[in-house]
């Protein structure tokens, strides 16, 4: 099955050596479960032709907001909803997650309650599982027909799906504690509040859950459709 990623984001110069970009991270996420990847750098301005030039799709993470005005947001919204149009499997990831609901009519803004790095626990199908998040922004109102199928008490929309064709979760599953660790010492000094940073920081031991998200989004992917 191919996979098109659309990379709205780039990782810092200095972590890249160790992790690969944020289209690398989501193929060694993804790895196993038989698919080819082609990444499109829309971040960059760098788009596929269409919806069909691909599979499923998948949009990264990113250090903007999707609120800002960045000449690739609205291209990507048009893409976001054409892929939607044609029920075509669709996942998003932090930034990913938030465009998408933005794209369908949702809002999204900086969250009130503020920053939230590193481990954090959700509430999925009955069970409590850690992810690695990395965000202020939030998902405050969902578009028509968005189902929340987990949250935690500090961000209620942190997973969500649209129909059986679109799965959005607002954590990074493809973040590791050392990408986050990394992301502490060149991203967060100055911008987050230390008080955050030292919370997260002293959870980097804390064992992840990625794996079990890897395995619920390659079977999103492959699940049967009719278009």
């Amino acid at each position: 099955m191919k996979i098109g990623i659309l990379q709205t984001g780039h990782a810092p110069d200095s972590l890249l050596a160790s992790t690969g970009d944020y289209d690398r991270m989501f193929e060694t996420l993804l790895r196993g479960h038989d698919f080819e990847f082609v990444n499109f750098a829309v971040v960059d301005n760098e788009f596929p032709d269409g919806a069909d030039d691909a599979e499923g799709w998948l949009i990264t993470g990113s250090k903007h907001g999707v609120y800002e005005d960045h000449p690739w947001i609205p291209p990507l919204e048009d893409l976001i909803r054409e892929i939607a149009g044609k029920g075509l499997p669709l996942i998003g990831v932090c930034f990913g997650h938030q465009i998408i609901a933005q794209a369908l009519g949702g809002k999204v803004e900086k969250f009130a309650g503020g920053w939230v790095v590193g481990a954090t626990d959700y509430y999925l199908n009955g069970e409590t599982l850690t992810l690695n998040a990395w965000h202020q922004d939030q998902v405050v109102e969902l578009p028509e027909g968005a189902r929340v199928i987990a949250s935690n008490d500090f961000c209620q929309n942190a997973f969500v799906t649209y129909g059986d064709t679109i799965w959005t979760v607002q954590p990074h599953p493809e973040f590791g504690s050392g990408f986050v660790d990394g992301l502490i010492r060149t991203r967060g000094k100055g911008v987050v509040p230390d008080d955050v940073l030292s919370g997260a920081s002293r959870r980097l031991a804390d064992p992840i859950d990625s794996d079990k998200i890897a395995v619920q989004m390659a079977e999103f992917f492959k699940k049967g459709r009719t278009r």
